[in-house]
């Protein structure tokens, strides 16, 4: 297997960020032309010493020399630029993960959203910038990691990259899925819930983590516990039996 084109999650999720600022380029595509330029791997202190100029020659590609103009703005360009440096991103978009270590959330479940701006589930499946990955238990909710999908957005297979970005989740909450994503979604072990309207995660959490207590067969399935009618029944067969 080759070495991945982008060297870290941070650097990953710079360059995410600057597609967006960029009319929402495809990220793919822009991964490639920075590559051309900087040569691999992507590193945050490469990206760090891009300048506007150098940006424009990279969009512009073949025609850079001829002034081509790029179908963006100065301004945005800009916005670009601080976005690939890292500026702004830890203290404004970019949520503070929480210190977890496996295994001390007793019961509690690894749930991925679907994510653009912050800590909201405000992203589709298939173009989200990244996933937030929480672990949700009775007593508390962990943001746990931020993972950018910039380096799954390179992969020939886009989704199957992005359902293996998360395949150590139970859940994955997002505003919108296709057919055929989550079909892969499903195979990587990943149960998709769809919030269309969206809103903060952690509101959607919430719902999540009040139920865990009792179950609903679907949920119950995700735990590996009985659900809670299934509990009931089981509690009521054993009471026979020692009467």
């Amino acid at each position: 297997m080759s070495p991945s084109p982008i060297a870290s999650r941070e650097a990953a999720l710079r360059i995410a960020l600057a597609a967006r600022a960029l009319n929402g380029l495809d990220v793919k595509a822009f991964v490639g032309a920075l590559l051309e330029k900087l040569e691999p791997p992507l590193t945050e202190a490469k990206l760090g010493k891009l300048t506007v100029e150098d940006l424009r020659v990279i969009l512009a590609g073949d025609f850079a020399e001829q002034g081509c103009h790029v179908g963006v703005e100065g301004e945005q360009l800009k916005e670009a630029v601080r976005m690939l440096w890292g500026q702004g991103i830890e203290n404004g978009d970019f949520p503070v993960i929480e210190a977890y270590a496996d295994g001390e959330m007793p019961g509690s479940i690894r749930v991925a959203v679907a994510a653009n701006r912050g800590e909201n589930l405000d992203g589709h499946f298939g173009s989200c910038d990244r996933f937030l990955i929480y672990q949700v238990g009775q007593q508390a909710i962990k943001l746990i990691d931020v993972r950018s999908t910039a380096e799954a957005d390179g992969a020939e297979d886009k989704n199957a990259a992005r359902s293996a970005l998360i395949n150590d989740c139970q859940i994955v909450y997002i505003q919108s899925i296709g057919g055929p994503a989550a079909a892969k979604v499903v195979r990587a072990g990943v149960h998709p819930v769809k919030k269309p309207t969206g809103g903060p995660a952690r509101e959607a959490l919430l719902e999540l983590q009040g139920r865990l207590s009792c179950p609903p067969p679907w949920l119950a399935q995700i735990m590996g516990v009985p659900s809670a009618s299934l509990a009931r029944f089981e509690e009521e067969l054993e009471n026979e039996e020692a009467a």
